[in-house]
C-alpha cells in the first residue's frame, strides 16, 4: 500500500456560527515543507458563506467539494500542523460522518496527493459511544426462518438431517435446488450444503407437489419423520419453500440447539405485497459487478423480489448507452484535473467506474434466476450534472438564474425541457435500455428538481408561452408526460419518485410512484390514482443514522431510524381501507453517500434490511420484534 504522508483531522463545535465551526487540522508528516499548496475536502456538511473562515482563504465548492488555501507565504514544515477554522455551513453537523469524507492537497507543482482523512470529532459536549441497538431476542418457535412466514404449526426435532434430497422431482426441480445450492453456498462459503441431489443414509427425502390452486409466490412445507414435502404452484414458490428449507436447517445445524428443524407439522407461506423491493444507489459510489450480484443474493434469501438499480444521478452515468459513449467516459470520471472534480470520498487520483452492456446482462440474469426482477432508474430531469458535462448539447446555457438555484449543491443540473436535444437523447436511452431490461418498469426519477430551474432559460420561456406552462412544475409535468409517451410506444410503465405527481403530474394508469419524502405522501397519491410503493426516509432509508449519538455514522436529515422503529413501521400506516389495493408494497432504499466502506455498508444496511423485509412478507398480527432480533444475528451479509 502506498504510504500517505499528510493527514487532515476535522472537528466541529456548536459555537462560532449559526450552524457551528468545523476546525481542520492538517498534518505534514513527510520529509519535505509544503508551501503554495491548495487543500481540497469533500463534505455533505457544505460551506455557504466563503468569508466565515479564519487562517485560510476559501477558494471555490462545486457541491461537496470544497478548495482552500493557506495564508500567504506559508510554510508547512515536516511534522508540523496547519489550523484553519470554517463557521460558515448550511446545516449543523450531527454525527462523524458529516465532516471531511477525503481530502488531497494540490502541491505548487500541479501534482496532487492523498490526504488521509479521520472522522469528525465533537467538540464542546460530551461524545457519547453509540447504544447497543438489538435486543438478545427471545424465541416462542426455535425456527430460523427470515422473514417469519405467514402461518406455521410445526414441532421442532430433537435431530436433523444432514440434508434434503429430492425424490421423484423433474428437471425444474431439480434445477431449482441446484440454484438454491448454490445460492447457500456463497451467501455462507463455510457452512455443508443443506441439498443434495444424490439420496444420502443420513438425509431426509424431499417430495415436490405441484398445485395449481396455490397463490402466486405462495408455497406449503409439511413435515413429517420420514420426509418433507414442499407443495407449489409456480416458480416464485417453489424457491421460496426451498430457501426456508435452507434457512430452517442451516440454522439447525450451526447454533448448538438453539434452533431446531421441524420433525412434524407445516408451514403454509404466501407474501404480503407483491413489490418486495431494495434500491441502491451506484452513482455516488461505485460497486463492481460481484458486489451487485451478492446483494441480489441476498434479496433472494430474503424473499424481496425487486432490485431498484439507481444508476445515474449527479455524481455519475454509470449505465453504458453505446450511441452516447460520452456518458460513460467523460459522464463517470472524477479527479482533480477531469471535468467533473472529486465528490464524496474522492481524492487524488482519478476514480471513474460503469457497467457495461455485458455486465448489465449478467446481472440482470443471475437475478432472474432468483425470481427478483431488475428495476433500472436513471434520474431525469433533474440530478444530471454528470449527463450535462458529458453533453454540454443538452443546454441553452441560460438555464440558471442569478440566484443559483441548486438541489445538494448543483447548479442547473437538469436537462431543460425545451431543448429539442434532451427529447432526442433520451429516446435512444430508452432503446437500449428495453433491449437490456425485461422489467415492466424503467424509474425516471423526478425527484429534487429545485424550485425556479429553468426559468432564466430563453427556449424554456418560448414553451411555457406557447404551451400555457407555469412554472418549474409545471414544466416538470410536461417533460414527464412526453417521457411516459416514449415508455408507453415501448411497452413499459413509468415508476418514478413522488415529485413526479407534482405540476398536474402523468397520466396516473400504469405508474407507479414511489413515497419518499413521508408516509402521508403515500396516502394523497393514492387518492390521485397512482399505485403506490412506500420508502419513506423516517422508516426505509438505510443510509439513516441508527442512533442519536454523535459517533453513530451515516444521514440525519429524515431523522433516527434505529432498528425496532424500521421493524415496528407499518407502511399502511392510515391507509383509508378503500385506497389499500393501490399500495402495491414497500422497499428498501440505500443510498450511499455515506458508505465509503463495507464496513459502513454493513453496519447501516444490517439488520434493518432484514427488518424490512419481514414488513413486505409477513403479516402485520404475526410480526415479533423479539423473535426477530433472535432470529437476525444469522443473516448473511455483503
Amino acid at each position: 500500500m502506498k504510504p500517505v504522508y499528510y493527514r487532515l483531522e476535522n472537528s466541529w463545535t456548536p459555537k462560532g456560527g449559526p450552524n457551528g465551526q468545523f476546525t481542520f487540522t492538517l498534518f505534514n508528516l513527510s520529509e519535505s515543507p509544503l508551501s503554495g499548496f491548495k487543500l481540497v475536502f469533500t463534505s455533505l456538511t457544505r460551506v455557504s458563506d466563503p468569508e466565515a473562515c479564519q487562517n485560510a482563504q476559501f477558494l471555490r465548492r462545486n457541491a461537496n467539494f470544497h478548495e482552500f488555501s493557506p495564508p500567504p507565504g506559508f510554510l508547512l514544515a515536516p511534522g508540523q500542523s496547519w489550523i484553519f477554522t470554517v463557521a460558515g455551513l448550511h446545516r449543523k453537523a450531527q454525527h462523524c460522518t458529516d465532516g471531511a469524507k477525503s481530502a488531497y492537497l494540490t502541491l505548487a507543482d500541479g501534482t496532487h496527493a492523498d490526504v488521509a482523512v479521520s472522522d469528525l470529532l465533537l467538540e464542546g459536549s460530551p461524545s457519547e459511544p453509540p447504544p447497543v441497538l438489538m435486543p438478545e431476542g427471545r424465541l416462542d418457535l426455535p425456527f430460523a426462518l427470515q422473514p417469519w412466514p405467514a402461518e406455521i404449526d410445526a414441532m421442532p426435532g430433537d435431530s436433523f438431517p444432514v440434508v434434503l434430497y429430492p425424490q421423484g422431482a423433474s428437471c425444474d426441480e431439480l434445477l431449482s435446488i441446484s440454484m438454491v445450492i448454490s445460492l447457500s453456498r456463497r451467501l455462507f462459503e463455510s457452512d455443508h450444503s443443506v441439498f443434495s441431489l444424490s439420496p444420502s443414509a443420513q438425509g431426509r427425502p424431499l417430495v415436490f407437489d405441484r398445485q395449481a390452486r396455490l397463490d402466486a409466490e405462495s408455497y406449503r412445507l409439511t413435515f413429517a419423520s420420514d420426509k418433507v414435502t414442499l407443495s407449489y404452484c409456480d416458480a416464485a414458490g417453489r424457491q421460496y419453500g426451498l430457501t426456508s428449507l435452507a434457512q430452517l436447517l442451516n440454522g439447525a445445524r450451526t447454533t448448538k440447539g438453539r434452533f431446531r428443524f421441524p420433525v412434524s407439522g407445516s408451514i403454509s407461506d404466501k407474501p404480503r405485497y407483491s413489490w418486495r423491493g431494495c434500491h441502491l444507489d451506484v452513482s455516488r459510489q461505485f460497486y463492481p459487478v460481484a458486489d451487485v450480484k451478492r446483494l441480489i443474493d441476498i434479496l433472494a434469501w430474503f424473499k424481496l423480489n425487486i432490485f431498484h438499480w439507481h444508476l445515474t444521478d449527479d455524481e455519475a452515468w454509470r449505465l453504458e448507452i453505446k450511441a452516447y459513449p460520452q456518458l460513460t467516459t467523460t459522464g463517470v470520471l472524477r479527479g482533480p484535473d477531469e471535468p467533473l472534480l472529486p465528490q464524496l470520498g474522492n481524492g487524488a487520483e482519478p476514480v471513474g467506474g460503469f457497467y457495461s452492456q455485458d455486465d448489465i446482462r449478467d446481472i440482470v440474469a443471475h437475478a432472474q434466476a432468483l425470481n427478483v426482477e431488475v428495476v433500472p432508474e436513471i434520474d431525469i430531469p433533474g440530478h444530471n450534472a454528470a449527463t450535462l458535462a458529458a453533453l454540454a448539447e443538452l443546454t441553452d446555457g441560460q438555464e440558471a438564474p442569478d440566484s443559483y438555484h441548486s438541489v445538494q449543491g448543483y447548479p442547473n443540473n437538469a436537462l431543460n425541457p425545451a431543448v429539442p436535444f434532451t427529447y432526442e437523447f433520451l429516446e435512444k436511452v430508452f432503446d437500449e435500455m428495453v433491449e437490456l431490461f425485461p422489467s415492466s418498469y424503467i424509474h425516471v426519477g423526478g425527484d429534487e428538481v429545485a424550485n425556479g430551474s429553468w426559468l432564466a432559460s430563453p427556449l424554456a420561456k418560448k414553451l411555457m408561452a406557447e404551451e400555457g406552462i407555469s412554472g418549474t412544475s409545471g414544466l416538470q409535468s410536461y417533460f414527464l408526460t412526453r417521457i411516459k409517451d416514449m415508455l408507453t410506444t415501448r411497452g413499459r410503465k413509468l415508476a418514478g419518485w413522488n415529485e413526479v405527481a407534482h405540476g398536474g403530474g402523468v397520466a396516473a394508469k400504469d405508474t407507479l410512484l414511489m413515497a419518499w419524502e413521508n408516509p402521508q405522501v403515500g396516502i394523497d397519491l393514492a387518492r390521485e390514482g397512482y399505485d403506490v410503493v412506500m420508502t419513506p426516509g423516517q422508516a426505509y432509508y438505510l443510509d439513516m443514522v441508527q442512533a442519536e449519538a454523535f459517533q453513530e455514522p451515516g444521514a440525519s436529515w429524515a431523522g433516527t431510524v434505529p432498528p425496532a422503529h424500521t421493524y415496528a413501521y407499518e407502511a399502511e400506516g392510515d391507509f383509508p381501507e378503500d385506497l389499500k389495493d393501490k399500495m402495491k408494497g414497500v422497499q428498501a432504499c440505500i443510498w450511499s453517500e455515506h458508505f465509503l466502506s463495507r464496513g459502513y455498508f454493513n453496519r447501516l444496511v444490517f439488520p434493518r434490511l432484514p427488518a424490512i423485509a419481514e414488513a413486505a412478507w409477513t403479516p402485520k398480527a404475526k410480526k415479533d420484534w423479539n423473535r426477530f432480533a433472535a432470529i437476525v444475528p444469522l443473516s448473511p451479509a455483503l
